[in-house]
């Protein structure tokens, strides 16, 4: 079953999603050499709870932190740790919140000071087919078409497409139907109305699309060991244009100044 959201419930969904976009931004302060994943996470964790929100990812299904942290060839559910950013890395944040019994879910690749030519083309053709799956959220489209968009712009560009992990809708839950693959043909899957709220979630490889899980029962990882990247936005479905209810505006203020 869909749940499709009033305009209030989407109003609401986006105070939860805009937090989540401002703690991005602000952990993006500190993404620098010699920072470790468990700083950025007690970063996010304090700046969620000091604006009167709870942490979505702490506790659920038993995840013990804040944010998933995923460097490099992780691709996402990596669990923050005293591993130390060096030159040269790459790491998704994927950060969710609860305001008011709804959530609030986004994830962004950061680039750790100068990175490899080919890694930011990465960074870039995931960045844009999240923006091409976008365009697709739209009244009387289908989820497939989502799908489609996302897949055609990130293997334009010579990447490879996760299959095994997917985007969802949001609400009062963190997960709630419809999933929302990045690979798929257009015309098919479930139909979208006015008040679907999904996340649209690219996860995009360097090389080729296998991954597998570690044992830490959730960071999963390329199987051949070459970069991933990760872009996530939460959108309510309406008529010619999505709303996006979380934004990169304030990651990229903050990066355009350092």
């Amino acid at each position: 079953m869909l749940y499709f959201k009033t305009d209030e419930e989407v109003g609401l969904l986006k105070e939860s999603n805009m937090l989540v976009s401002k703690t991005l931004a602000e952990v993006a302060l500190h993404i620098q050499p010699g920072v470790t994943t468990l700083f950025l996470d007690q970063i996010a964790e304090t700046f969620i709870r000091d604006n009167n929100a709870v942490p979505a990812f702490k506790g659920y299904g038993g995840f013990p932190n804040t944010l998933c942290t995923s460097v490099n060839e992780e691709v996402v559910h990596g669990i923050p740790s005293g591993y130390s950013l060096k030159e040269g890395d790459i790491i998704s944040i994927d950060c969710g919140v609860i305001i008011n019994g709804w959530y609030g879910d986004s994830a962004y690749t950061f680039a750790v000071g100068e990175i490899k030519e080919e890694v930011k083309r990465l960074l870039e053709y995931t960045k844009a087919s999240l923006e091409e799956g976008v365009k697709a959220a739209v009244t009387g489209n289908r989820i497939g078409d989502i799908s489609s968009a996302v897949q055609t712009k990130a293997e334009s560009g010579g990447f490879t497409v996760v299959r095994e992990l997917v985007g969802h809708g949001i609400g009062r839950k963190l997960h709630e139907p419809p999933e929302v693959p990045n690979f798929g043909k257009r015309g098919t899957g479930p139909k979208m109305e006015k008040g679907l709220v999904i996340c649209i979630e690219p996860m995009i490889n360097l090389g080729n699309k296998e991954t597998y899980q570690t044992k830490d029962g959730w960071t999963i990882k390329t199987a051949d060991g070459k970069p991933s990247a990760h872009f996530e936005y939460a959108v309510a479905v309406n008529k010619g244009k999505a709303d996006q209810l979380t934004t990169f505006e304030f990651i990229e203020e903050v990066l355009n100044k350092m």
